[in-house]
């Protein structure tokens, strides 16, 4: 399967009443966009707010961030079984809106959202500082459940971003790169001395607000299965969930994974990426147990030498990672793991909920559990009132003056379990 993704550079975003995109700019017509959020009868209000990175901006509670892509040429459209048909996707030529994002924030979901600053010392904890955000503020209709609400968001965010990547549609890419996974025969024959490689990405299902959608359909109800990498370029794998803020997977950590970047960069020169396996994490032990011997089965199925595997939340899906992690090992394949820690404030707590000597290869995004001291911004896009209550915060942690003191939690991308920041440690 070959992708071509063509890369449009955004340098800034203006409200206009005619959209476009000319000589780096998006041009957006915010009424135009607003009408078609308020025809979900569940949403009250909603508006759009700018935010260029080093303004004296806070944006939150954030609840996801969206890269615009379109589907130019090939089979399907972006983001399928949610905006498009059901049609396998990853393949043809595919244009992304480079250097923007839509973030969706407003009235909390659930407790676990976040902050981005665009400036100061928390813009150096989230990648998503340096971006020209247009950001989505959304208030629901009184009485909506929890998850209607979330439902409601991520679909206006979905929608909104595939409606502003349609502008690039006729336009000249200011980059084009080329990705392509071989079936397992091709790969075998093209690269037989290289050690064939797999990612495995665990998706965060544990329901309750913690939910991620393949091709539309709640990750919780799959068993693991095989997918090609190319497809989540496209926006097969959407973020559905109210983890904690700082390593949660957004909808643009799946669209840019890190993880599948690295693999294709070493494609053909030190290793045969195979491929990927997409598997959930659970509640209950006897589906951890389910999910994680068929993921071993598949790694075996694929006669792999290695397996690289990420994992999203903490606590409870640590249990889910080791044990994916014990069973590639016990089939003879080398794992390497990546996580985030909870280490406490102090560094000195034990990292993860469970552990096992065959884990001997970890990547770390770093302890969450560090505390920050966010200065007071000029303007905040969102709504202070649950500063708070938000994962990694207390009661106290909105200072008097408008600064915030609490955990990297808070902070959206702080400690990405898929390596997409610049944390880590050894």
């Amino acid at each position: 399967m070959k992708l071509q993704l063509g890369y449009i550079d955004i340098r800034d975003i203006k409200f206009d009443k005619n959209p476009r995109i000319e000589n780096g700019v998006l041009y957006v017509d915010p009424d135009a966009l607003i009408a078609s959020v308020l025809q979900d009868e569940l949403i009250k209000n909603a508006h759009l707010e700018i935010a260029k990175p080093g303004e004296s901006v806070r944006i939150t509670p954030v609840k996801d961030v969206i890269e615009p892509r379109v589907k130019v040429e090939g089979r399907g459209g972006v983001f399928p079984g949610m905006v498009a048909k059901v049609d396998t996707v990853g393949s043809g030529k595919t244009y992304v809106l480079r250097g923007m994002a839509v973030v969706t924030c407003g009235k909390i979901c659930g407790f676990q959202e976040g902050i981005i600053d665009m400036s100061g010392p928390g813009a150096d904890y989230t990648p998503f500082s340096k971006l020209n955000n247009l950001c989505l503020v959304i208030e629901p209709q009184e009485g909506v459940k929890q998850h209607e609400y979330e439902h409601a968001c991520r679909m206006a965010g979905l929608n909104m971003a595939a409606a502003i990547a349609e502008l690039a549609r006729e336009l000249t890419p200011d980059e084009t790169k080329d990705f392509e996974t071989l079936t397992v025969k091709e790969g075998m024959e093209k690269y037989p001395d290289l050690p064939r490689v797999a990612y495995v990405q665990m998706l965060q299902s544990q329901g309750l607000l913690h939910d991620t959608y393949v091709y539309g359909v709640d990750a919780k109800r799959t068993l693991p299965t095989l997918i090609s990498p190319t497809e989540t370029m496209d926006g097969a794998i959407v973020s559905g969930n109210c983890v904690s803020a700082c390593d949660k997977n957004t909808t643009y950590h799946h669209e840019n994974n890190p993880v599948v970047a690295d693999l294709f960069e070493q494609h053909g020169k030190t290793l045969n990426f195979v491929g990927m396996i997409i598997t959930n994490e659970n509640v209950y032990l006897a589906d951890k147990q389910r999910s994680s011997d068929h993921t071993a089965e598949l790694a075996e199925y694929l006669s792999l030498d290695g397996a690289v595997i990420s994992q999203e939340g903490f606590g409870n899906p640590d249990t889910d990672l080791i044990m994916n992690c014990v069973k590639i090992e016990d089939k003879g394949i080398k794992t390497v793991i990546i996580t985030d820690e909870y280490a406490g404030q102090d560094g000195k707590s034990q990292s993860l909920a469970d552990a096992d000597p065959k884990a001997n290869a970890c990547v770390t995004g770093g302890n969450a559990n560090m505390v920050i001291r966010l200065p007071k911004m000029d303007k905040v896009i969102g709504t202070l009132d649950y500063v708070n209550v938000i994962a990694g915060a207390h009661e106290g942690s909105l200072q008097p003056d408008g600064s915030i003191e609490a955990e990297l939690q808070v902070i959206t991308g702080a400690t990405n379990e898929l390596g997409f920041n610049k944390l880590s440690a050894r």
